[in-house]
């Protein structure tokens, strides 16, 4: 009967305290474990009011005297899935995140050549300076095969400004970014202008048409070619070849003057020869278009002729001359030859009345006719509207650059010959200046890091 009086006097509390805070108190009442009582507990809010006078317990014993007890504290609440793994994560990651150096003494030789072949071309300006043994990695026959099992999308473009004619400009189409490379193994008061490239290799010749100069731009392998035996100081169209895949099987390079003289070099035998002759129907002076570069498919090469209009070629391995008849399209200036695939193309401006755009043709084998594919978009060919416009081609090799100045306007832009887009090129500015160079000329080359000249 003691019991179940306690137990109404605390029921009686209960109520009245619900009565004052309108909601369950902020309190814990528990009655010590001594009580038959005991299991009936509240739960303490996590927060309690400040002013809470009331934060007491009621105990009852046998000995019915209330006891005042510290309120408990409440049971820690569950955590979620995420906020148990992020703690685990916490405790398990280490807080250093630097490598240790040992790790890198075990990292595989070949592996670290794989992985840095396959790094953007870019940024080699920047891997060679990172330590000698990045730098010599250049010299290495596995860095070599390994940069060999890379394709390389789109070519560079090497070119020369008129504002400085001894100093080159390199364009990443990938980077949409220009690069200035300093060779400084080029005579330094004679200016070298680049006319033929292959493997990752330019060929250069001086104004004069003298001397003939071979240099990989990106890791400034040079090399000065021998004398020629034939003296001929006039103008003269070049093309250059690799013996194999790779410039490590050496490079071939012809020279064709309109008189028909002409020469190899070959890199292995480091010498001039002339191999082979002119056809007896070929009609000399050859009348070479000197505005359009040299084509090469396989171990041939295509040069370009007017009067008759029509294409040469010649074969550095069987040393073969042979002459195409073929007219070109009608109000057609500044054309080149150009190669897709194995296919020979033209790029030219069409000049008519006010008008001008830039035309993209193929050559039919069949029919040894120019068939138009493709020509610039219609607003681009606005700007040129009544503009006395020059064009320069200054790459022909699956991706087109082509410059078009008049006294207004300097534009550059490429052409893919794959995708047929046509995008604009942005302005070539020297390091640390403002000024807008004007490209005068130029070549495309593939990059390659394991070219030697």
């Amino acid at each position: 009967m003691e019991g179940l009086a306690m137990l109404r006097q605390l029921i009686g509390q209960l109520q009245e305290l619900l009565q004052l805070y309108g909601s369950p108190p902020p309190f814990l009442l528990l009655p010590p474990p001594s009580s038959p009582f005991h299991f009936l507990r509240f739960h303490q809010p996590p927060h309690p009011p400040a002013d809470d006078h009331l934060s007491f317990v009621m105990a009852a014993g046998k000995s019915g005297n209330c006891k005042m007890l510290e309120p408990l504290k409440a049971p820690p609440s569950k955590k979620s899935r995420k906020e148990r793994n992020r703690g685990k994560l916490a405790r398990s990651t280490l807080t250093p995140e630097v490598l240790e150096q040992e790790i890198w003494k075990e990292f595989p030789e070949d592996l670290l050549e794989a992985v840095i072949a396959r790094l953007p071309i870019a940024t080699f300006f920047r891997f060679r300076s990172v330590c000698r043994k990045w730098n010599s990695l250049l010299d290495s026959r596995s860095f070599s095969q390994h940069c060999a099992e890379i394709p390389r999308a789109n070519p560079w473009f090497y070119t020369i400004t008129h504002e400085n004619m001894n100093v080159g400009a390199m364009y990443d189409p990938s980077m949409r970014k220009w690069h200035h490379p300093t060779i400084s193994f080029l005579p330094a008061k004679m200016i070298a202008l680049p006319v033929a490239s292959a493997g990752g290799l330019v060929c250069f010749l001086d104004i004069g048409h003298r001397n003939f100069y071979v240099c990989n731009p990106l890791t400034q392998s040079f090399k000065e070619l021998p004398a020629r035996s034939v003296k001929v100081w006039s103008r003269v169209s070049v093309g250059m070849t690799l013996n194999g895949n790779l410039t490590s099987g050496g490079y071939k390079i012809l020279w064709v003057g309109c008189d028909g003289d002409y020469e190899v070099y070959d890199s292995v035998k480091n010498s001039w020869s002339r191999p082979g002759s002119f056809p007896s129907n070929v009609k000399l002076p050859l009348s070479l278009n000197f505005r359009s570069q040299a084509v090469s498919i396989g171990s041939t090469l295509y040069f370009m002729r007017s009067d008759p209009e029509g294409i040469m070629s010649y074969d550095m391995v069987t040393g073969v001359w042979k002459q195409f008849i073929i007219p070109a399209p009608l109000h057609l200036s500044d054309h080149t030859l150009a190669e897709h695939e194995g296919k020979i193309m033209l790029v030219g401006l069409l000049t008519k009345n006010a008008a001008n755009c830039v035309c993209i043709w193929e050559l039919q084998k069949m029919t040894l006719l120019w068939k138009e594919v493709d020509r610039m978009p219609n607003i681009w060919c606005l700007e040129f509207y009544g503009k006395h416009v020059r064009m320069t081609c200054l790459g022909n090799k699956g991706l087109l650059m082509l410059s078009l100045r008049s006294r207004q306007m300097n534009r550059l832009v490429t052409y893919n010959l794959m995708s047929r887009e046509w995008l604009k090129v942005p302005g070539c500015v020297v390091p640390r200046g403002r000024k807008r160079q004007w490209i005068a000329c130029g070549t495309a080359f593939h990059p390659c890091l394991t070219a030697t000249a």
